[in-house]
């Protein structure tokens, strides 16, 4: 069992000690410290070089998302995630890509922090419901340009893989969704990155909203 080093870093002390406690109920997670703000979650990490950055994205003297660009651009193999207890906003989105690996809102139940935590420190990006929810709304706000380039075609299979890896579920848990095989499921995936051009399932994601591809049920 690989052991997940945890930094907590939150300027709210009871929050901190909060999530303290539920993650130290999974076996695989070691907290190895708690930061009040970013700055100080900054130095931390030099000095304790955890997996995984576990940052509130609002904080005094720095925020979640400084902090997640200063440690990806000292020490790029620690992994980070924003734990938001706000309406995401267009700023936090666009800055998904900038040295955040993760994002999830507060009210994420425990099991799935611990997956999204697992699913970030294992190199994979991950987008907690509430996030592709607002992706999807300011892709159906914008106004799309009418020299749009041409999106590729997808299968009614691929449209429904698609949609489901908007969703948290896992590759075995689509699977089982659709009835077939988790391999299937990969092999589904990689049609899609190819046709959408793009390298890994949130890249693709974000794409298919951004295009209008997946919509609001």
């Amino acid at each position: 069992m690989k052991i997940i080093r945890i930094l907590l870093a939150d300027d709210h002390e009871v929050v901190r000690r909060g999530l303290s406690l539920v993650l130290r109920q999974e076996p695989d997670f070691v907290v190895v410290g708690e930061a009040e703000n970013g700055l100080e979650a900054i130095g931390m990490v030099f000095d304790l070089v955890p997996d995984l950055a576990l940052l509130d994205w609002k904080m005094p003297q720095m925020d979640g998302l400084q902090a997640a660009r200063e440690i990806k651009k000292n020490i790029p193999t620690v992994r980070t995630m924003i734990l938001s207890g706000a309406t995401v906003e267009t700023a936090v989105l666009d800055a998904l890509d900038d040295g955040v690996d993760g994002f999830v809102h507060k009210d994420i139940s425990p099991r799935q922090l611990a997956h999204a935590i697992r699913v970030v420190a294992s190199g994979k990006a991950y987008l907690g419901p509430e996030v592709t929810q607002a992706l999807i709304s300011r892709s159906q706000a914008a106004n799309q340009p009418p020299n749009q380039p041409t999106i590729p075609t997808l299968s009614p299979r691929e449209m429904e893989v698609l949609n489901l890896m908007a969703t948290p579920a896992t590759y075995r848990e689509i699977g089982e969704q659709l009835y077939i095989g988790e391999e299937t499921v990969r092999t589904y995936a990689k049609r899609i990155f190819t046709k959408l051009d793009q390298p890994n399932r949130t890249q693709a994601v974000i794409m298919a909203i951004r295009a209008g591809l997946i919509a609001i049920d």
